[in-house]
Order: C-alpha cells, then structure tokens, then sequence
C-alpha cells in the first residue's frame, strides 16, 4: 500500500507540472489585462452602455459594472464589487447568480476550449443563461429589503501600487494552482490505482441520467462541480486524453458545467456575504438541466432532417 502511494505521489509530478503551465498561461495574461482595464476605467466605461439592460432586471445601472468585473476577472472581484455600492439582498442574490454563471469568462470558456467545446459558443451561451436566470430570479424571488454587505472600496490606488498587488497576488495564485492540481493528480492516480472510477461512476449514473449526460461522464461531472473548471479541467483533459472520455462526451458536460461548476466554493462564497445558498443551487441546476436537455432535442431534431 506504502509503495502505491509512493507511485502515485511521483506519478502525479509530470501531469501537475503540464497542466499548471497550460492553466497559468491562460490565468496570468487575462488577470493583468483586467487589472489595467480596471485601472483605466475601460470596464466602467463599457459598463455604461449595459446600464438601461440592468435597470430592467430590477438592479441598479451601475451594477453593470460589477458583473462585467466578476465576468472578466473572477468570482472574488464581482464580490468586492458588489461590496462597493449600496445593494438590497434582493439585488445581490441576482447579482450574484449572474457571476457564478458568467465568472471569469475569458479563462474559463478557453479551459471549455481545451476540453472539447467552442469558446465563443460557450461564451454565447453563458451570458444568455446569466441574463435569463436573472430574469427568472427578478420574477421569482420575493421582496428582500435587507441591506447587503456595503465596504464603499476605494478606487485611488496608484499604478505602481496596482500592479505591486496584482504581481504578490499572482505569486499566491500559482503556488495554489500547483497545490490544487498535484492534489488532483494524486488523488486521480490513487483512484486509478485503486480502480475506484467504475465504482463512483456507477453511484453517480443516475443523475447523469437526469441530468441528460453520458453515463461514463460522471467523475469528469464531480469534479467541475466540485472544483469548478479552471481547476477541474486538468483532470478533465487528463480523462480526455487516456481516452476514458471521449470529444463529445467532454463537451456534453461543459454545457452542464458553464451553467453548473465550483458549486462548493462559489456557494460558500456567496452564503457567507448574506446570499441564499439555496437560490444559488436549485437556480444554476434547473437552468443546466434544462440547457442540456435542450441541446439534446436540436441534436435530434438536425440528424433527423439531415438523415432525411
């Protein structure tokens, strides 16, 4: 068993250091490209064409810069966003749904890229989604009048200082992607070894079943559910490439996984600043089995004519 681990742990190197590189090559460019628009008020003056859009959704004009925040640059800036100007909970629960479908756009839908899909169908589809669900959620949630979370963040930082946080903040970035992705690789090795992948995929047929995805997709399901797809995807395309899923299989799953990823972390995130957990949940999980499903009847429909 000592000799097992030991294997794995060795193993794991050479996937981890791959997958990294990829990852942060993608991470590291988009995160100062954001940071500079940030700075320069590029994004706030994008955003002010979104503004009469918002206002529709029952959110204020100006969040439209928030969500442009946490759709180019993450979860972690939507949400300090959020805190820079005063919202109800109400707001911030739809707010918040639009990030967690739409965050960190660019990078994400490049990872889509690199595990079978379309990055600009991906894109296409995540804002749709993002603005339907808010639609949803300006319908369907009742009146919450509580303040959110308010912090009135300052913007007056210097360039030199900007870019002095962005450098340290990179820094911390890669050592944690290295973490998370060795994490990943052993413990993908451990399951391989161990030959536990049949056994989780067999308890998780069912809700792939429902859900409307391949049967064997469950563990490449997990673990963009669990992770999300940054981090997921070194597993994923590792799956990819073994052969233990194939192109189509692997796009399948990301029309579930835009809609429907780091359903841990995100929701954590969300619940610890005041927003509904379960609003979070049953919204990005209705939406992505209704998304895939839908995919699943056009597919029918376009072999059926084109078999005619």
């Amino acid at each position: 068993m000592k000799k097992k681990l030991l294997a794995c742990l060795r193993l794991a190197l050479p996937s981890t250091w791959k997958s990294a590189s990829w990852l942060l090559k993608l991470m590291i460019p988009i995160s100062l490209a954001v940071t500079l628009l940030q700075h320069f008020g590029i994004l706030a003056w994008i955003a002010g064409y979104l503004n009469p859009v918002f206002v529709r959704l029952g959110l204020p004009g100006e969040s439209a810069v928030i969500f442009i925040s946490g759709a180019t640059a993450g979860t972690y800036a939507g949400i300090a966003a959020m805190m820079s100007i005063p919202l109800t909970l109400r707001q911030a629960t739809i707010l918040g749904i639009m990030i967690a479908i739409c965050h960190a756009l660019p990078m994400e839908c490049a990872v889509n890229r690199k595990t079978g899909s379309s990055f600009w169908k991906m894109c296409f589809i995540r804002l749709l989604m993002a603005f339907l669900c808010a639609i949803y959620l300006n319908w369907a949630l009742p009146e919450l009048s509580e303040s959110y979370v308010y912090m009135g963040a300052s913007h007056d930082s210097s360039l030199t200082d900007v870019l002095l946080t962005w450098l340290l903040s990179q820094l911390k970035m890669t050592a944690i992607v290295l973490l998370i992705i060795y994490s990943l690789m052993v413990i993908q090795r451990l399951l391989e070894a161990y030959s536990l992948l049949r056994p989780i995929s067999d308890f998780l047929s069912p809700l792939m079943l429902i859900f409307g995805l391949p049967r064997q997709a469950a563990y490449m399901w997990l673990v963009g559910n669990v992770l999300g797809i940054s981090y997921g995807s070194a597993v994923m395309v590792e799956l990819k490439e073994k052969g233990l899923i194939n192109r189509e299989e692997s796009n399948a799953v990301n029309y579930h996984l835009i809609m429907n990823h780091s359903m841990l972390e995100d929701t954590l995130v969300f619940a610890v600043t005041g927003i509904s957990a379960l609003w979070i949940i049953s919204t990005r999980l209705l939406f992505a089995i209704v998304l895939v499903w839908i995919r699943r009847g056009l597919k029918k429909v376009i072999s059926g004519k084109s078999a005619a």
